[in-house]
């Protein structure tokens, strides 16, 4: 349930808000994981153990922006006035009735959540954190320049502070030249970083 309008520069910013969210997401999860001293656990029964409390408040906050009548369910009026908030009229209803199917009935905040915990949890196609990266390589070289993406990620959308891009720095594959090869870096994103798990 990607909420995104057209536009390259509005483009940027989606991918932005997307990569910093599912990023930082990951490095939180890793670190309260290693609190814990274990990893976290796939498909708990529970979806608010999945998450840190201000996670939590995080999704709250993105939950009562898109729930327009403050009923409490997510429903076909709320994401088409969303989409108009965001400058895109002409949604069809049947993208939004395929964004509504992804909740398997009605989508109150406890499945709000349970959507993103398995979006995080891996199963997000890593085709699609491919083609946000690709945006960035017009060359198909298969990697974007360290200092380009580090300012991205500071000015745009959801700033990240200059210690978020050092954390997330710490676990991307870097080369000599300053490039990430971002195919690793999505692998690490959609499964774990290896090197951590053994």
């Amino acid at each position: 349930m990607y909420i995104y309008c057209c536009g390259l520069n509005t483009l940027l910013c989606a991918f932005n808000d997307y990569f910093s969210f599912i990023f930082l997401s990951f490095l939180q999860a890793k670190k309260a994981a290693a609190k814990r001293g274990k990893t976290a656990q796939r498909g708990s029964s529970n979806v608010f153990s999945m998450f840190e409390q201000s996670q939590i408040q995080e999704f709250k906050e993105a939950f009562g922006c898109i729930d327009q009548n403050r009923d409490g369910v997510i429903n076909k009026a709320d994401l088409k006035e969303t989409y108009a908030q965001l400058g895109k009229l002409n949604v069809s209803d049947e993208e939004l009735e395929s964004m509504l199917t992804e909740g398997k009935g009605p989508i109150n905040f406890t499945v709000f959540l349970t959507l993103f915990g398995e979006k995080l949890n891996g199963t997000d196609p890593e085709e699609t954190i491919l083609a946000a990266f690709k945006l960035f390589d017009p060359n198909a070289s298969g990697v974007v320049n360290k200092d380009e993406f580090r300012r991205l990620l500071m000015n745009q959308a959801d700033k990240f502070t200059a210690e978020e891009v050092d954390q997330a720095f710490a676990v991307a594959p870097i080369d000599v030249t300053g490039n990430i090869d971002y195919k690793s870096l999505c692998y690490i994103i959609t499964h774990g970083d290896e090197k951590e798990e053994s």
